[in-house]
């Protein structure tokens, strides 16, 4: 009797050892070896350190992630099937993604931020109280197929993608400021309203939610301010306010913050990727300093709105 139930349970685990192996041969019958190639041609400067490839079933499903240390790309292998697919740089901090198991939702986004000057919690600008504050975007480089088909004979087994920019760059340049000997580095910021908080990769479309984009700013401590920073670029809406503001805390403590009406430069810019905000004139306070070097400290902000000529 004791032979007997040895003897069926030998055949049994025989039996499942059988059943797994044959389950496994069966998954990598349908797998295909596939190369996949990041072609940077619309990107030439491009190094980014790390790629990522999403592949999303078209029959439904989950999709499939694949991580490249290479930029050119490599090689991995892919259940036989049809599928869109999608690519990003992965060495990003300043870009987060949302609802990544569509092709349709994958999103892109920049993570909240703060605006400050020296600690100092700013104002936002007038109207924009509903805007998130969104740091400025990594560089960040995407594509997508709309249709690849991965089958397991045939010998052209590559799938290219051509990664481009999917940021744009904004400069600021501020011409003709008085006072700036007075004001120190880490005592001026600016920030810029009713940019794209992010973007639908697999769509390709700039996401609908405005957003203030905090940015730094640059003084020669003579007569000009500067700035450059990335965005995702106009809100997709498309009929944003831009409003751009410049913070100010002068050496006696005085806070004030200009606000410009950009919107014109924004919309009519030559190139909407790269956005050159031009503006000439701005008059700061001289700081008041008592006798005795006696300094009033002032904590409320004070606003001030700039005429932009026509």
């Amino acid at each position: 009797m004791n032979h007997l139930l040895h003897t069926i349970t030998v055949c049994a685990v025989l039996l499942l050892i059988s059943c797994e192996h044959k389950d496994l041969c069966n998954d990598l019958s349908h797998t295909a070896k596939i190369q996949v190639v990041f072609d940077w041609k619309n990107a030439l400067d491009a190094t980014p350190e790390t790629m990522r490839l999403y592949l999303f079933p078209v029959r439904g499903g989950n999709p499939q992630a694949y991580e490249f240390t290479d930029c050119r790309g490599g090689y991995i292998s892919v259940p036989a099937g049809r599928y869109r697919t999608l690519c990003v740089n992965s060495d990003t901090e300043s870009v987060l993604y949302r609802d990544i198991d569509s092709f349709e939702t994958f999103g892109a986004y920049a993570p909240d931020g703060v605006l400050n000057v020296r600690s100092s919690s700013a104002p936002r600008a007038e109207g924009t109280s509903g805007e998130r504050i969104a740091k400025s975007p990594d560089l960040l480089y995407t594509d997508r197929l709309d249709d690849v088909t991965i089958e397991l004979s045939g010998d052209n087994r590559a799938i290219t993608l051509y990664p481009k920019l999917s940021v744009c760059r904004y400069r600021v340049t501020i011409t003709n400021v008085s006072n700036l000997k007075y004001i120190s580095l880490d005592n001026i910021s600016g920030a810029l309203t009713g940019m794209s908080g992010g973007m639908l990769v697999g769509r390709n479309e700039l996401a609908s939610d405005p957003v203030t984009i905090p940015f730094g700013v640059v003084s020669d401590s003579i007569s000009t301010l500067a700035a450059d920073f990335l965005t995702f670029g106009q809100n997709g809406s498309g009929d944003s306010v831009h409003k751009l503001v410049i913070y100010v805390i002068m050496s006696d403590g005085s806070k004030n913050y200009y606000t410009f009406d950009v919107t014109r430069q924004v919309d009519d810019a030559a190139d909407p990727r790269d956005v050159h905000i031009i503006l000439d004139s701005l008059s700061l306070p001289k700081p008041i300093v008592n006798g005795g070097g006696f300094q009033p400290v002032v904590d409320e902000w004070q606003n001030v709105e700039v005429e932009i000529p026509m």
